[in-house]
C-alpha cells in the first residue's frame, strides 16, 4: 500500500476491488468494486453512496482483490445475480452465524 506521511491509503497501485458490505442497522448486503478500498467504504460511511445513505453504518465483509478494472466490474455483477449472491450467502454463512451470536469471526 502506498503511504503520504506515514499513513496508508488503502490503494495498492494497480489494483481494483471488489468488495460486499454488511448495514449493521438492517444487516443487508451491498456489493460494489472499486480502486481505493479504504476510500471507497469511508465514503459510504460518511453517506456519499446514495445506494447505502441510509443504512449506514457498513462493515466490510469480504473482498476480492483484481489486475485490472474490467475483472472487478465483471465480478461484481457476477456477484449481483441470483447465483452471485447465493454463493455470497455460502461465503458468508460462518461469518453471519458468528455475527449474529456476537462471537469473533471465525479465521
Amino acid at each position: 500500500m502506498r503511504s503520504i506521511a506515514g499513513r496508508s491509503t488503502g490503494r495498492v497501485a494497480g489494483m481494483y476491488y471488489t468488495y460486499v458490505l454488511k448495514s449493521t442497522k438492517d444487516n443487508k448486503l451491498y456489493i460494489g468494486w472499486a480502486d481505493d478500498l479504504k476510500k471507497r467504504i469511508d465514503t459510504h460511511n460518511k453517506g456519499g453512496v446514495v445506494a447505502t445513505r441510509a443504512r449506514i453504518p457498513l462493515k466490510l465483509v469480504y473482498y476480492e482483490a483484481c489486475w485490472n478494472k474490467e475483472d472487478a466490474i465483471s465480478r461484481e455483477k457476477q456477484l449481483k445475480t441470483g447465483f452471485g449472491r447465493a454463493y455470497s450467502s455460502r461465503r458468508l454463512s460462518k461469518y453471519r452465524a458468528s455475527s449474529s451470536t456476537g462471537r469473533a469471526v471465525p479465521s
